[in-house]
C-alpha cells in the first residue's frame, strides 16, 4: 500500500524524533588525522598497553575497526586521553600497515590463524641442547613461519654445558642461519646477554621457544629492569617446562637501539596457514632453478627441475635437502 501520493516533497515525509539527542548513525568514518602514533607493547583481556612518545598508555580498540585486532609490535594511531595517567583510557582507531607478521595455528588441521607478533625484524628461536631435548621439527616449523612472515631467523642454543651443539649445527649448517651457543652458567650470570645483544642492535626481535629452554631467563638477562618470572622446572617425565610467560610483551633494549618481544612458551606450532610456494623465496640460490619446474610444482616430486639444477653444480645439494625438509614439515608432527 502506497503511503504517500505520487508527488511528494520533503514536507510530506514524517521523521521520528531522536529521543536520545545524539547524532544519527552514518557510514562515514572520521579520518583521525590528528591521532598520535604508538606501538603496542602487550595485550591483556581487551586492554592494550601502547608506547606513545615515551610513556605507556592504556587503550582499547575502537569499534570501527571491526574484527581486526591489534597485536604486540603493531604500529597504531590513538585518540582520546593519551596522558598515561591511572584510570585513563585511549582509543586505537587505526592499525598501520605491517612490515612482517609471525603467525601460527594450534595444529596443521586448525583453520584459525593466530597472529603472534607484528613488525618484528627477526625471530630468535631458542632451544636447549638438553633438559629438555632439542626438537628439530619444532625448529623447522618456526623457520618456515619466519620465512613466510618476512622475519630473519636467529638460532639460540642454550645449556651447552649439558650437551654439545655439533649435531644441531650440522643439521642447520646449510641454511646459513646465524646462531649463538650459551651455557646455563652464562644465562644465570648474564654473560650470554652480551653476545646475544650484538645480534639484536637496531632490530625488533621476537623470542620463541619450547617451555623450559631458558627463553625468559635470557630475556631477563637482556632487560634486567623488567624481569619476568622464570620456570626453573622441567618435568622429568615429559621433558617439558611450565608456562611462565602468559602473554607477549615488548621490552626496550636500553643499552642498544632495539626491542625484545618475549612470547609464551609453545608446545605446538601449526602451519595450516602457510603457502608452501612462498618458502622457496628463503632460498634465493635455488629460485633460478625453479624456472623449469611444472606449474604448481611442490619442489619435492620427480619432475622438479631443482634436481637437475643442483646436479649441474649451480647450488649445494645440502641446500636442496634443507628446503625439502622444511617443505615436508607440515606433513610431520613436531615430536617425530
Amino acid at each position: 500500500m502506497r503511503r504517500y501520493g505520487k508527488h511528494t516533497d520533503e514536507d510530506d515525509i514524517r521523521s521520528r524524533p531522536n529521543r536520545k539527542g545524539n547524532r544519527p548513525r552514518t557510514n562515514i568514518r572520521p579520518k583521525h588525522e590528528d591521532a598520535a602514533e604508538g606501538m603496542v607493547l602487550t595485550v591483556d583481556r581487551g586492554r592494550l598497553t601502547c608506547l606513545v612518545e615515551d610513556r605507556p598508555v592504556m587503550a582499547m580498540k575502537a569499534r570501527e575497526l571491526g574484527r581486526k585486532a591489534a597485536v604486540v609490535g603493531d604500529r597504531v594511531a590513538l585518540v582520546g586521553d593519551l596522558s598515561g595517567k591511572k584510570d585513563t583510557l585511549a582509543r586505537i582507531v587505526r592499525i598501520e600497515e605491517r612490515s612482517s607478521l609471525l603467525r601460527r595455528t594450534a595444529d596443521d588441521d586448525d583453520p584459525f590463524e593466530r597472529v603472534v607478533v607484528a613488525n618484528a625484524d627477526q625471530l630468535a628461536i631458542v632451544t636447549a641442547l638438553a633438559d629438555p631435548e632439542p626438537r628439530p621439527r619444532l625448529i623447522d616449523r618456526c623457520l618456515v613461519a619466519a620465512y613466510d612472515g618476512g622475519l630473519e631467523p636467529l638460532l639460540v642454543m642454550t645449556k651447552s654445558d649439558l650437551a654439545p651443539p655439533d649435531k644441531l649445527l650440522e643439521l642447520y649448517g646449510a641454511l646459513d642461519i646465524p646462531y649463538i651457543v650459551t651455557s646455563r652458567e652464562e644465562l644465570e650470570n648474564g654473560g650470554a646477554a652480551d653476545q646475544v645483544r650484538e645480534h639484536l642492535n637496531g632490530k625488533i626481535t621476537a623470542f620463541v621457544g619450547h617451555s623450559g629452554v631458558g627463553k625468559t631467563t635470557l630475556v631477563n638477562a637482556l632487560v634486567p629492569e623488567d624481569r619476568r618470572r622464570t620456570t626453573g622446572h622441567v618435568n622429568a617425565v615429559t621433558g617439558r617446562g611450565r608456562h611462565t610467560t602468559t602473554s607477549a610483551l615488548a621490552l626496550p633494549l636500553n643499552s642498544a637501539d632495539g626491542w625484545v618481544i618475549d612470547t609464551p612458551g609453545v608446545r605446538s606450532f601449526g602451519l595450516a596457514h602457510i603457502n608452501p610456494s612462498r618458502v622457496i623465496h628463503a632460498f634465493p640460490d635455488l629460485v633460478p632453478g625453479t624456472e623449469g619446474c611444472p606449474r604448481a610444482c611442490s619442489h619435492d616430486e620427480p619432475d622438479c627441475a631443482l634436481d637437475a639444477w643442483v646436479e649441474e653444480g649451480h647450488a649445494d645439494p645440502a641446500r636442496l635437502f634443507s628446503l625439502r625438509r622444511l617443505l615436508a614439515t607440515r606433513e610431520r608432527r613436531e615430536g617425530d
